[in-house]
């Protein structure tokens, strides 16, 4: 057990040190590199308000065009063409709704496996009737949360 111990000491004691720098990694060149000219760069940096533009255009067809507003909503737009010829288009707005884009790459979920039944429509229009009618102080809330509380009448045994 004792020489367990040492020798556990002993590796803890040689191995490395932990370095507390960042190095980048050393590039592996795994053929040419094609540098990719900016053939269009024009931007108008944040306003006071939050406002701002770009457009940017690259020699290989890639474009992308920015805008955002006060509110930090923004709208936008991608587009590339893949190498089987392709062309791949991305609009987006992005606001207090969230990120929508639209693409007719992107999935599609499917639609509902299937009709929802005539008994839960007709509870789901009951539901909505039973509401109008609240609403309009024909009907009482009751303390049970909508049903019915039981009789405090009932006789002696």
């Amino acid at each position: 057990m004792k020489t367990l111990i040492l020798s556990l000491l002993v590796a803890v004691a040689l191995a490395d040190k932990p370095s507390f720098s960042y190095d980048a990694p050393a590039s592996r060149p795994s053929g040419p590199v094609r540098v990719v000219e900016i053939v269009r760069d024009d931007r108008v940096h944040p306003a006071a308000d939050g406002s701002y533009t770009f457009d940017v255009e690259t020699e290989d067809g890639i474009s992308r065009h920015e805008a955002g507003g006060v509110g930090g909503a923004q709208q936008g737009s991608v587009s590339f063409t893949f190498p089987d010829g392709q062309v791949f288009d991305l609009q987006f707005v992005a606001d207090a709704n969230g990120y929508q884009p639209q693409s007719p790459f992107l999935p599609v979920a499917p639609a509902f496996p299937h009709p929802i039944p005539a008994h839960a429509l007709e509870q789901i229009e009951r539901g909505r009737l039973e509401h109008e009618a609240r609403a309009r102080g024909e009907l009482r809330e009751s303390s049970s949360g909508g049903h019915s509380a039981p009789s405090q009448l009932y006789g002696r045994p």
